[in-house]
């Protein structure tokens, strides 16, 4: 068996073990709990692992990290680096909810602001917006809201006080992709998933 495989194998056998254990998760660990699952590290460089995020929870990283890009054509844009399932998508809550915005990177740190407020397709994403970095809002997401900072595997929590059709960025990345759209709408539903990203070619192909 070769290393990866051999890597591979130890993984699936720790996420096993932690799902039937204690409940407990340590820092940097996985698991599956109470019928969610968690983002997995990658074991190397060219095997990543992916998993769902839990219920309520949107989950952020670069496009190439792991989540992915499309090009919606119900947003008639390019969106990356969020998403409530396993890779990016537009985003759908009702109302009230309490979500949690969690930084899925094992190594870089993002936010999660509102651009701005539009009233449905197309979302026309500005060039050059001004995001903030201090957290602003008081934990209610509408407009002018930034989480701050979340570093890698960190999350924050904010309640969706205001129904509407928000885009939201990253403050740090917005300029490499990572920009989506939030609805908050009773019966709203996220949109379809980005195709995985290529896997990364490490080995000379046989000629």
């Amino acid at each position: 068996m070769s290393k990866k495989l051999s890597a591979l194998a130890v993984t699936f056998v720790a996420l096993a073990l932690a799902a039937c254990g204690a409940g407990s998760v340590g820092a940097g660990n996985t698991a599956l709990m109470n019928g969610t699952t968690y983002s997995l590290p990658a074991v190397d460089s060219d095997l990543a692992m992916t998993a769902t995020v839990p219920k309520d929870t949107i989950g952020e990283e670069l496009p190439e990290e792991g989540v992915g890009s499309l090009k919606s054509s119900i947003w008639k844009a390019t969106l990356g680096g969020f998403t409530q399932t396993q890779r990016t998508q537009s985003l759908a809550f009702p109302p009230g909810t309490k979500i949690t915005i969690r930084n899925l990177s094992s190594s870089i740190t993002h936010t999660l602001d509102v651009v701005k407020v539009i009233s449905g397709p197309p979302a026309v994403f500005p060039a050059n917006p001004n995001l903030s970095i201090p957290a602003k809002g008081d934990g209610k997401l509408e407009a002018g809201y930034a989480s701050g900072p979340i570093s890698p595997g960190k999350s924050v929590t904010v309640t969706l006080v205001k129904a509407g059709t928000y885009e939201i960025g990253c403050a740090f990345h917005y300029g490499e992709g990572m920009r989506d759209v939030l609805v908050v709408k009773n019966g709203a539903k996220p949109g379809p998933q980005a195709t995985p990203p290529s896997p990364k070619v490490t080995a000379t192909p046989w000629r």
